[in-house]
């Protein structure tokens, strides 16, 4: 919804990417939710680059399940932060 709006809160996005990439459950993200994740950030204009490692990662494993608009929007926010 920050994304969506315009608006960057560097520090609750932080916070949520401290939060996910310690709970190491990346791997239960489809590919709608990894694109959607990266997208809201690079909109954000936040970087986390543990969240990123991750996300980036888990999308190479699940290659095979991306739509194109998806993996456009992925590319897209990897090229963006």
């Amino acid at each position: 919804a920050f994304a969506t709006a315009g608006e960057s809160n560097p520090k609750l996005f932080n916070k949520i990417g401290d939060h996910v990439t310690r709970l190491d459950s990346i791997d239960l993200f489809n590919s709608q939710n990894l694109s959607n994740t990266a997208w809201a950030y690079a909109t954000a204009r936040v970087f986390h680059s543990r969240l990123f490692e991750k996300l980036v990662t888990e999308a190479v494993a699940k290659k095979d399940h991306f739509e194109s608009q998806p993996i456009a929007n992925f590319l897209w926010a990897c090229a963006t932060v």
